[in-house]
């Protein structure tokens, strides 16, 4: 959630223990502008107050009272969109337009809308508004490291530098320029920089659990560092948020696992789960993945055979996480004519507007919404956005690991598109996934026996696809592929249509930023310590082996 509102709104708000005023009279029959323009101010001042408490149905409540006697005021529009930032994007989208159409001059409506973008992959987009932003006021720290961020996600960490660096001289001590101008040199490969910004935020006590976190990522250890023990005392520090004692847990937990003390590792991966304190429906998940297949039939793609758009360039990487598609992606992308564009929410966006949703209760209304002409529609505007990326490229790669639910629209949309499916030990994957810090839209990697159940769902709804299509999809099995290295990348660059470049057998040489959980492995070569790796924590795992079943190799 983005707790930022503009400086002239919120100054006035720090009254400390005043009384609060009462609200002013306003009656809709009067119509008097000053009086509602009073009582909208009062209220958006509320509104502010319990968004900044993360009271989000309040302030949201309140910020719809104003909008309905007052329905473009700007104010309450953008602090719509700082309410849904996080939690539905593509709200928070279109509040954040509303209120740049309202005050087209206004720096922070430029930025949040930008930041919104960003979120949603529309990059080029991002990039304008807070380009903009920093025309009308250039020294807007939250502006410099918004756009640093594109940048790095972007592939483009290299234009991310400067914007860093701008923003540590007006003050050297911003959290997010420190973490930023980390994360940018991360992304560059560059991780003993890195660690050194880290360090320094740290030493400077800035955003330390974020620094820790990402400063023991920069490097493998193999005996015990002293940030453990200093990682360990800041989780007995009083009154930490919750998402500070996560990355602590978590930072802890890799260490631990580095130097083999498994059982004290599982102890912080356990912690930093229940600190974050996601729950997940796996019922209804299930009932998503019956609709999925219920749906999208080989009849259906049979009367659908003349929609969509028939270009080659677009390649799905999918799977689930952890399960090797940043490998995948490493590889097939070190060819010169195959662009890896990262992780991608285009094709997700595309199903959400249509209502191909996990809450949805029925598929056939959004089905009926796509026409041959809709989709044809649809399927250019994809490929423009992929194009944006690589003009040139021939195979463009969105590896959106969660895209193996939306096999079909993506098929309806582009019939020749390449799709790889990285599949690995299910035990192994799933143990890869816990160790790790998701954000709440992964909320089935909440405890081990969902995340069991989740896999299962997973894997049935692979299945499904691999019946409609069969041998379309090509199954790229990571034990496979790091035992037989060259093998399995010849086959993989041949299914892309491609000839082969020995540049693929150099991935961890690729120039260009990786900015998944996976970037510190994807600069190594190849190794094989990953496979079978659950069996180091084979007594804390019993509820993910139960849950998994017959999916389970023991």
């Amino acid at each position: 959630m983005n707790n930022r509102l503009p400086p002239a709104f919120s100054k006035h708000l720090k009254s400390g223990a005043a009384p609060k005023p009462k609200v002013p009279a306003f009656n809709p029959q009067q119509a008097d502008p000053l009086a509602r323009a009073q009582a909208d101010d009062f209220l958006l001042k509320q509104a502010y107050e319990h968004q900044q408490a993360k009271r989000l149905a309040e302030a949201q409540d309140l910020c719809l009272r104003v909008l309905a006697r007052t329905p473009n005021h700007p104010l309450a529009l953008y602090i719509m969109g700082t309410v849904c930032l996080g939690y539905d994007d593509e709200a928070a989208l279109r509040y954040f337009a509303r209120a740049v159409g309202e005050a087209p001059r206004n720096p922070y409506y430029h930025l949040s809308l930008g930041e919104a973008y960003g979120k949603l992959s529309e990059f080029s987009a991002a990039i304008k508004h807070i380009q903009y932003a920093l025309e009308l006021q250039p020294d807007i720290i939250a502006a410099l490291c918004a756009l640093g961020r594109v940048y790095t996600e972007f592939d483009k960490p290299d234009l991310a530098l400067p914007l860093y660096e701008k923003a540590l001289k007006i003050n050297r001590d911003h959290p997010k320029a420190r973490i930023g101008m980390a994360a940018a040199l991360a992304g560059l490969g560059r991780m003993e920089e890195a660690g050194v910004y880290l360090k320094e935020a740290i030493e400077h006590r800035v955003d330390v659990a974020a620094a820790y976190y990402d400063l023991v990522q920069t490097r493998k250890f193999t005996e015990e560092p002293a940030e453990l023990q200093s990682i360990l005392q800041e989780l007995d520090r009083p009154q930490l948020k919750s998402e500070a004692v996560q990355s602590l847990h978590y930072a802890a937990g890799k260490v631990l696992n580095d130097l083999k003390r498994y059982a004290e590792a599982f102890h912080h991966f356990n912690g930093a789960k229940q600190a974050a304190g996601y729950t997940f429906n796996i019922d209804q998940y299930r009932r998503f993945v019956d609709l999925t297949i219920e749906t999208f039939t080989p009849d259906l793609f049979a009367a659908k055979a003349s929609y969509g758009n028939p270009s080659e360039a677009p390649v799905f990487v999918v799977g689930m996480p952890r399960s090797g598609t940043t490998l995948t992606e490493q590889i097939c992308a070190s060819h010169p004519d195959v662009h890896g564009a990262g992780e991608l929410s285009k094709l997700r966006r595309v199903a959400n507007a249509i209502g191909l949703q996990s809450s949805a209760s029925d598929f056939s209304k959004p089905m009926m919404t796509i026409t041959e002409g809709l989709s044809k529609t649809l399927a250019e505007e994809h490929l423009s956005y992929l194009r944006e990326r690589a003009p040139t490229a021939q195979r463009i790669i969105d590896k959106m690991p969660h895209n193996f639910e939306l096999i079909g629209l993506a098929s309806l949309l582009f019939p020749n598109a390449r799709i790889i499916h990285c599949r690995r030990d299910a035990i192994d994957n799933c143990v890869s996934c816990f160790v790790l810090p998701f954000s709440s839209a992964h909320s089935y990697n909440t405890d081990l026996r969902t995340l069991g159940l989740y896999y299962r769902e997973y894997d049935r709804l692979m299945r499904h696809w691999n019946e409609v299509f069969p041998g379309r999809i090509f199954e790229n099995c990571y034990e496979t592929l790091v035992e037989h290295q060259e093998t399995q990348s010849r086959r993989l660059i041949e299914y892309l249509g491609l000839p082969w470049d020995e540049a693929c057998l150099r991935f961890f040489d690729r120039e260009g930023a990786v900015t998944t959980p996976s970037r510190w492995q994807v600069r190594q070569p190849i190794y094989k310590s990953s496979v079978k790796r659950w069996k180091n924590f084979e007594g804390e795992i019993s509820p993910l082996i139960e849950a998994l079943g017959d999916l389970a190799d023991t």
